[in-house]
């Protein structure tokens, strides 16, 4: 496994690099995957108020898929220690979630069966994107677009830990997000697209 360790307000010696490396080497023994690359940055905030000064942010790449974990403690063995932990934990989910896949295909009906929301909670839904006028665009973010099926792309939003995907669908082509919805279950957005006329 590659691994690339940087620091950020700190500095990271060999001492802490071997350190990493065994803890991550630990922690994606419960399922090995080549190829399999790693980056980790370690931070140390020295501000007076601040409660857990250093942190440690890992990002696997692996397969297609990105799995990332971050933690935050005094010290900073004790970060990478609870990275590391959540890191197997996270490689664990997706190593049941690839053998599940190939042994029964989930289909997209039963993945977004959940109930549509009442009025109620579309008028929130509304409401939540509604922004003030002092509001403003604090970042623009590229992205790389993966061709999914909707199976992977769940597996892919849950590992990187986020409310919401953006991908190509492998089906139809089409970008689709993929989010977690309030009331419970998943739903998926996809382009409208008109059918041609055909009585011309």
């Amino acid at each position: 496994m590659d691994i690339v360790v940087t620091g950020r307000k700190m500095s990271v010696g060999d001492e802490l690099k071997s350190y990493v490396e065994t803890q991550l080497s630990n922690a994606t023994k419960v399922f090995k995957i080549d190829p399999m690359t790693a980056e980790v940055v370690l931070r140390r905030d020295n501000k007076p108020n601040r409660r857990s000064p250093s942190s440690c942010e890992i990002t696997l790449r692996t397969k297609g898929h990105i799995i990332r974990t971050e933690s935050t403690d005094d010290d900073v063995h004790a970060a990478i220690d609870i990275a590391t932990a959540k890191l197997a934990r996270q490689l664990r989910k997706f190593k049941t979630k690839v053998i599940d896949r190939r042994h029964s295909a989930v289909k997209l009906a039963d993945v977004l069966a959940a109930p549509e929301p009442d009025t109620a909670v579309e008028n929130e839904l509304v409401a939540e994107v509604e922004l003030d006028e002092e509001e403003k665009l604090v970042r623009i973010k590229e992205i790389d677009l993966d061709v999914l099926d909707i199976e992977a792309a769940l597996l892919q939003m849950d590992l990187l830990g986020h409310d919401f995907f953006v991908f190509i669908s492998a089906e139809d082509g089409l970008t689709c997000v993929l989010y977690r919805r309030k009331a419970g279950g998943y739903g998926l957005l996809r382009p409208s697209l008109e059918k041609p006329d055909t009585d011309v």
